[in-house]
């Protein structure tokens, strides 16, 4: 089984990597780029799991490691 689990920052919480690249793409000549914020994915294989305990083994990597939950938020997708 193979997962991805997609982590932003949540709403409210400055990019500065995003406004980087916002500001870029403005420099290039995209100025009706009015956001950017950026993130990461991550993708998993896994063994032989059910789903269910799989998404429940991806949510425990996600709080402990993958993600901080202060400032980020994440979305787990099995595929």
């Amino acid at each position: 089984m193979h997962a991805r689990i997609y982590v932003t920052l949540k709403k409210g919480v400055h990019d500065p990597q995003g406004e980087a690249v916002r500001h870029g793409l403005a420099g290039m000549g995209y100025k009706e780029v009015l956001d950017v914020r950026v993130g990461k994915m991550i993708e998993v294989k896994l063994g032989e799991i059910s789903r269910e305990e799989a998404e429940k083994r991806l949510a425990e990597m996600s709080e402990k490691l993958l993600a901080n939950t202060v400032i980020e938020s994440y979305r787990i997708e099995l595929l």
